[in-house]
């Protein structure tokens, strides 16, 4: 398998890979992206060169979006000072469930961030999937606190604050990675 950059061409199936990963976690009791997301911010994540597709020849085996910028209102001005990178939007496809391939992408974006000078890959969830926040924890991230206040982007209550971090460092994913060296991060 191989983990490339997405391109324009990914979109409609990155957005039916979400889907297809909201109705799986809709069976699982969660109301985690239930809402559609919007394609133009997704384009644009695209073409900011942040999301990256896990491939196995022409099917898309998973996705992982990993960018230097956090979702606004959730770590501190100290936490943010300290040199991160931000997994969102992690999906493996159903048919490569059970593969260990979503702890795989993991260890290749702290990979990726430790090259880029980042010390921590830091992630948000879903506050009530409780579940999902077991799967980070097992993955060796650590809970830092539960953000409940504020709003989201669109108006609504905060639901994806659940903040975990873990130390970066150089890792063997066994991926083929295709990608651009990653940029430094700016002190």
């Amino acid at each position: 398998m191989k983990i490339t950059s997405a391109t324009p061409e990914d979109l409609s199936r990155l957005l039916n890979f979400r889907e297809e990963a909201a109705e799986w976690i809709s069976a699982l009791g969660s109301d985690q992206w239930s809402r559609p997301y919007p394609a133009d911010r997704l384009l644009a994540t695209i073409e900011s060169g942040t999301v990256f597709m896990l491939r196995e020849g022409d099917r898309t085996a998973g996705t992982i979006t990993l960018t230097p910028e956090a979702e606004e209102g959730l770590w501190s001005a100290r936490e943010l000072d300290e040199p991160s990178m931000f997994v969102n939007k992690l999906t493996v496809s159903r048919k490569y469930a059970g593969q260990n391939l979503g702890g795989r992408l993991l260890d290749w974006a702290g990979d990726r961030a430790y090259r880029a000078g980042a010390k921590w890959l830091r992630l948000d969830a879903w506050t009530t999937n409780e579940r999902l926040q077991q799967y980070y924890l097992d993955q060796g991230f650590d809970h830092v606190r539960t953000v409940r206040e504020g709003t989201a982007v669109n108006g609504g209550p905060r639901v994806s604050g659940w903040l975990a971090q873990r130390r970066t460092g150089h890792a063997e994913h066994g991926f083929l990675d295709e990608t651009p060296r990653p940029e430094p991060l700016r002190a």
